[in-house]
């Protein structure tokens, strides 16, 4: 009988996917370890395979010298250092595709919520301000209004066909324009965000997106604008959007990713009028995480049996 493979799970994932693992290979959890340094230096070179949530540098691959795989729970994989691992033979998995509906559910829900301010509603309401002050502001219409979408891969798709059954008329923005789709294409960002009422983000993290939306992106949205980012916290300027909400020139955001998990910059936390915080759910759904996990458990199975990886991103 072939040995089973040691696994190195750096951080924890879904609980009943992750341990569905121990039916395919050994698994060893530095998180729940009191001493990380003398765990890694005692299991690491034991292991082959490391399973992890969008991270693992040189550093930690140094740990496991026979390392061949490496885990992402995830499709991000901006905290895997992926060059380092092709210059070292291995192979990196994400978990891609079984997440898309959730997460378009999830920037949809935000959207209406934005729109409809439906947390500061709520708030009102429980204050006991309706008696009192009367009905809540006029908020703005999410049917029919002018939504640009910043990233039109697989999630992104999904996003507009929600957004189509909402009446919306849809644009997009990316590097290159698809040939596959009717939507109108912009190549100039910030003249998209001039352009449109609703913009929403769900670009890759990494060096080639940070900061893409800056504050002229975010101004240009205006002050009856709203800005849905489920993509990366690295994408946008935090400060710059703080300044845009407190001054007006940014009517509503709703930011469910921030640039260090799981701390959110203190200048959005002050907000509260015209701002939604979510603290990156937007795949967080039994079923979704589910299905991340066992993204996981086939390609780790097809390694073990010398099958082609599943969902091989190097």
């Amino acid at each position: 009988m072939t040995e089973k493979p040691h696994v190195l799970i750096h951080s924890a994932w879904y609980e009943p996917a992750m341990r569905r693992l121990d039916e395919l290979a050994v698994t060893h959890h530095l998180y729940e370890a009191e001493d990380e340094a003398a765990f890694l230096a005692e299991i690491g070179p034991k292991c082959s395979v490391i399973g992890t949530m969008h991270y693992c540098p040189a550093s930690l691959m140094d740990a496991v010298p026979d390392l061949k795989l490496v885990l992402n729970f995830g499709v991000g994989y901006d905290g895997v250092d992926v060059a380092e691992a092709t210059r070292r033979g291995v192979k990196v998995v994400n978990t891609p595709a079984v997440l898309n509906d959730c997460v378009a559910d999830m920037a949809l829900s935000m959207t209406l919520g934005g729109r409809r301010h439906l947390v500061q509603a709520d708030r009102y309401a429980r204050a006991g301000r309706w008696p009192v002050e009367g009905d809540y502001p006029y908020t703005l219409n999410v049917h029919s209004t002018k939504v640009g979408i910043l990233g039109m891969g697989r999630i992104g798709m999904e996003i507009a066909d929600r957004c189509k059954a909402f009446k919306m008329d849809i644009s997009y923005h990316q590097r290159t324009k698809r040939n596959d789709v009717s939507y109108r294409y912009y190549g100039d960002l910030e003249a998209m965000a001039r352009d449109v009422d609703i913009l929403i983000a769900i670009i890759p993290g990494g060096d080639a997106t940070r900061g893409l939306i800056s504050e002229a992106v975010i101004e240009a949205l205006g002050p009856e604008g709203l800005l849905v980012n489920v993509a990366r916290g690295t994408v946008f300027d935090n400060d710059a959007l703080a300044r845009c909400l407190k001054d007006g020139r940014l009517g509503y955001a709703a930011i469910d990713v921030y640039p260090d998990e799981p701390n959110i910059p203190p200048s959005l936390l002050e907000i509260t009028d015209n701002l939604t915080l979510t603290p990156h759910m937007a795949s967080g759904t039994h079923y979704t995480r589910n299905a991340m996990g066992m993204v996981l458990y086939d390609n780790l199975k097809a390694m073990i049996e010398g099958r082609p990886l599943l969902t091989q991103v190097n």
